[in-house]
Order: C-alpha cells, then sequence, then structure tokens
C-alpha cells in the first residue's frame, strides 16, 4: 500500500532537490565557485543604464570578478547565433535554470508576499499590545522574532543585498 505523501513530505522532498540542484550548481566543471550569477550586458552598455531589451545580455558567474565585473565567468557556452555549435550551458547550471523556472518564480513571490503580510499583521498587533513607548524595544524584539526570517533571507539574496542577509 502506497501512501500520499503529506504537505511536509512535499515541502521537505523540494527543498532537498533545490539544495542538490543548487549545490551542483555552485561550482563549474572545473571547480571554480559559481554560486553568485549576474547578468552582463553587452560591452558599451554602462552599468546603471536601462535594462537592454533589444539586444542579447549574458548569464555569468560573478563570484571571482572584481566590482566593474571584470573576471566574471560565462554560464552559457558557445556562440550565439553561429552556424557551429549552438549556446549550451553546463549540466549543472542547466539543471538549476530548468529547476527554478518561472513558475517557481511566482510561487516564490507568492510566499514573500504572504510572508510581508503576516509580517504587517504582527506590526499591528503588536502595537496594540506595546502601546507605552518605553516598551519599544521590546515591542521591535518580538515582532523581530515572529518575522520568518528564512523569506526574509530569500528576499535580501533577490534583492542583492548580501551584506544584510542573516542580520
Amino acid at each position: 500500500m502506497t501512501t500520499t505523501p503529506t504537505p511536509a513530505d512535499e515541502l521537505r522532498a523540494a527543498a532537498r532537490e533545490l539544495r542538490k540542484l543548487a549545490t551542483a550548481a555552485s561550482t563549474d566543471q572545473a571547480g571554480r565557485p559559481t554560486s553568485r550569477w549576474a547578468v552582463r550586458y553587452q560591452p558599451g552598455v554602462l552599468p546603471g543604464a536601462p535594462p537592454q531589451t533589444d539586444r542579447p545580455c549574458y548569464l555569468k558567474a560573478v563570484d571571482e570578478a572584481d566590482p566593474d565585473g571584470r573576471g566574471a565567468r560565462p554560464l552559457l557556452h558557445g556562440n550565439r547565433g553561429s552556424r557551429g555549435r549552438p549556446p549550451s550551458m553546463d549540466p549543472q547550471h542547466a539543471e538549476y535554470a530548468a529547476a527554478m523556472d518561472p513558475g517557481v518564480g511566482l510561487a516564490l513571490a507568492d510566499w514573500l508576499d504572504a510572508a510581508a503580510v503576516a509580517h504587517d499583521a504582527t506590526v499591528t498587533g503588536a502595537t496594540g499590545v506595546w502601546t507605552d513607548p518605553a516598551d519599544t524595544a521590546e515591542r521591535d524584539a518580538w515582532v523581530t522574532r515572529q518575522t520568518d526570517q528564512h523569506a526574509l533571507v530569500v528576499a535580501r539574496r533577490i534583492l542583492g543585498d548580501d551584506e544584510t542577509v542573516g542580520r
């Protein structure tokens, strides 16, 4: 007799699969780190310029890059538009990218929205309980403990705010 997995079983299985794929994608075939990915625009497009929508851009590993992006390694290999080999990715990067398709992004966005609503409700409730201005520090500490820190770390990584991750 087979048992139907519980939601907790499904959540744990998805977390295991995502961790496996993310771990595999965090190095290239030569063992160099590739855990930080960034879009890099074609030469001639200045950082901070409006996003390119009319020309291709590149997905690169920026773990060992300097602030100007020099040293970033491409995650997509081959010549775009050539008659030779079509563009390709190392298998571990392609599998991870496929696992993180737009449907996953939308689900993560829904989760982050729900965490934001929960945080707002927590702040509203705490404000009604800790009404004395002298209790502000205690109230803020309680709100911090109630806030979904995992969702906050994900949000900060998505926003590129590495300095605040895990604070």
